[in-house]
């Protein structure tokens, strides 16, 4: 585990004891765990709306934003939870706030963006080539359609939730595991991706593009402040557009 503001070194990673059997087991446990209560109803919801949309039409209402601010807090507890039980807390993963964070998070936003766009035009222009089509997936107005107040607490919490489960726990947990970096980022794009299908296929790799810039950034920083306030910019300018 990263154990100062800097990457951990190749040293003391090598130094550090090897994992045993039961460990591995354990931590691969509390891996689904965390997974499956944080992110379980979102899979099948994004499973579901991929599958019925544009038929579904959804309103962002005042019970689900604070449904959804409920259900991410009571899931990084149980992060922390988790994390406890190795001695081991948020800043572990990289929540270590600091003035150096900023000029790294505006990087990674611009970066993120133009990837994202990039992302759009490359599968587009492939689709074409395929099949001589563009393709329009559902709009965000579809299924977030007039949000109460009561979604900017969800909307500020919601990148602090993704960013420390699904990118700082899971890759530094399977990076661990496995020894594989690669295995991590490609691990952690997807299944963010993957609760991001209602958006239709061609959304979800999409903002995949997005979320590999946010994926490389953090294995080769650890650091995981740059990458929240990026995905918050995100996330406010969507919520903003919907208003």
């Amino acid at each position: 585990m990263v154990t100062s503001a800097t990457s951990l070194p190749e040293t003391l990673a090598v130094i550090q004891p090897e994992i045993s059997k039961e460990e591995k087991r354990r931590r691969w446990f509390e891996i689904f765990l965390v997974l499956g209560i944080s992110l379980g109803i979102a899979l099948l919801n994004s499973f579901y709306l991929l599958r019925n949309a544009p038929a579904v039409a959804l309103r962002m209402s005042a019970f689900r934003s604070l449904y959804g601010f409920v259900q991410e807090s009571l899931s990084l507890l149980l992060l922390v939870y988790v994390l406890s039980r190795r001695k081991l807390g948020l800043r572990d993963l990289g929540l270590r706030w600091s003035i150096r964070d900023v000029v790294p998070s505006i990087v990674v936003t611009v970066l993120g963006g133009l990837t994202y766009v990039a992302g759009v035009i490359l599968i587009q222009a492939v689709r074409y080539e395929l099949y001589r089509s563009i393709v329009r997936g559902p709009d965000a107005r579809q299924f977030f359609s007039n949000p109460s107040i009561w979604a900017l607490p969800f909307t500020l919490l919601n990148p602090f939730f993704e960013e420390l489960i699904v990118r700082a726990y899971v890759m530094t947990e399977i990076k661990e595991l496995t020894g594989s970096t690669m295995k991590a980022i490609v691990f952690s794009v997807l299944l963010q991706a993957s609760y991001h299908l209602y958006y239709g296929w061609v959304g979800a790799l999409s903002v995949a593009f997005l979320f590999m810039v946010f994926a490389i950034y953090y294995s080769r920083s650890r650091r995981a402040v740059p990458i929240i306030m990026a995905h918050a910019v995100f996330d406010l300018y969507a919520l903003f557009r919907l208003m």
